[in-house]
């Protein structure tokens, strides 16, 4: 099974050398970037780091479409460009996507940053991504890609678009959790603080899945965090 590692990223240029030289850290992966329309060094940086760089109109959505079009593998996995893979990471994903009855999968949640809080927020997520195979797209999803094609690929909304991917998946067959963590940042938890940030998200959660428009919810989101 070769995999594609693909990263969507906007304005990305301090952490995407990371982001790229991690993923690349596997056999038989390649590893594309996405870029939004960034402003900055990102796709350079990216290409210099050894990734194939597409240049995409701005949308997490569109982005991580293009990228899986433009993908040879035959399994594909979506990673933040601040989200770091954990060792070995490649055979996690083909034991999983080899097990029968399996859709898709995704890693277990792990934040670098200190304090008690947010390791109540790592195990609230874990939680909930065994029990309602519901991750989210800092777990770092990944899927084959028939079954993505089969779905569509992820629906080109504002914001929510891992969210409905995952409930699209869940129709075809379980959602699994691989047993090791993936490492993401912890500067949104920090920067707008962890009770706010996960009251955020929950209430895009509950919004979206009572059909408020995406647009509205993302308006929402970019009010809340000042942008």
């Amino acid at each position: 099974m070769f995999l594609s590692v693909i990263i969507p990223a906007i304005n990305e240029e301090e952490c995407i050398a990371a982001a790229v030289n991690n993923a690349r850290r596997a056999r038989n992966v390649e590893v594309l970037v996405a870029d939004g329309g960034s402003k900055d060094a990102t796709v350079p940086v990216a290409r210099e780091a050894g990734a194939k760089v597409l240049v995409t109109r701005t949308g997490r959505a569109f982005q991580m479409n293009e990228g899986a079009e433009a993908a040879s593998g035959d399994a594909l996995l979506f990673l933040h460009a601040d989200t770091r893979l954990p060792s070995g990471y490649e055979a996690h994903v083909r034991r999983i996507l080899d097990r029968p009855g399996v859709a898709a999968g995704a890693f277990r949640l792990g934040i670098r940053a200190s304090g008690v809080s947010l390791r109540l927020v790592e195990l609230v997520a874990n939680l909930r991504s065994r029990c309602l195979q519901l991750p989210y797209g800092d777990q770092a999803i990944f899927v084959g890609r028939r079954r993505f094609q089969i779905v569509g690929g992820f629906p080109e909304l504002p914001i929510m678009e891992d969210f409905a991917l995952m409930k699209r998946l869940s129709k075809l067959g379980r959602v699994a959790l691989a047993p090791v963590a993936v490492s993401t940042s912890g500067r949104r938890w920090v920067r707008m603080g962890v009770w706010r940030t996960t009251w955020i998200n929950q209430m895009m959660v509950a919004a979206y899945v009572l059909g408020v428009p995406p647009e509205r919810i993302q308006h929402w989101y970019r009010r809340d965090r000042g942008i």
